[in-house]
């Protein structure tokens, strides 16, 4: 008993007179010894031909590598350079920061204030702004070490790629208590 699908809207396909089996047969069979030979390339997880391009010959003058790592993203390279002291406020410093991702590059100005009372990083973009308070010497997080770095990089140069988190002697030297609240207020620019 031949069962056919039943088919709506358009008339089953009929072959038989336009194509005989045997070639059909024998068509299929090669494709299938063909598929054997020749083995199944899946694509795979993603191997570099070449190692990660650098684009350290493109960094400026004066640049410092905070941070060198490799993240779910690729390798990303943070950095500082172009440090000018802001000329309204004492203590408080313009800088660039230079954050290198395999496929890019972005450059921030931030400032840094290093004063005794009020050590912070002020970062963001037209649409924010970000104001975090720092307390060097005191615990150091991921969330806040990218912070430490570039605080210790500006306000104690000699101190900058060091690990944050065994400087609490140093901060104490300098007049940091290490006890200072650390907090972060995110203020909104004007909307478009």
């Amino acid at each position: 008993m031949l069962i056919r699908p039943r088919c709506f809207g358009a008339p089953p396909l009929r072959l038989g007179s336009a194509l005989p089996i045997a070639p059909l047969v024998a068509l299929t069979l090669a494709a299938v010894a063909v598929t054997a030979a020749v083995p199944l390339a899946l694509p795979g997880p993603a191997v570099a031909q070449e190692p990660s391009r650098s684009n350290e010959e493109n960094r400026p003058k004066g640049f410092r590598v905070l941070l060198d790592r490799v993240t779910h993203r690729g390798r990303e390279v943070v950095g500082i350079y172009g440090l000018v002291p802001e000329p309204a406020q004492a203590g408080m410093w313009r800088v660039q920061v230079w954050e290198e991702l395999d496929d890019r590059v972005t450059v921030a100005t931030d400032k840094i204030g290093c004063s005794v009372t009020a050590p912070l990083r002020i970062t963001g973009s037209s649409r924010r702004l970000i104001i975090r308070e720092l307390n060097p010497g005191g615990v150091i997080t991921p969330a806040n070490r990218l912070d430490h770095l570039m605080w210790w990089a500006v306000c104690v140069p000699e101190q900058a790629g060091r690990d944050p988190a065994s400087l609490g002697p140093v901060a104490r030297q300098l007049g940091y208590s290490g006890l200072l609240p650390e907090r972060e207020q995110v203020v909104l620019g004007p909307g478009r």
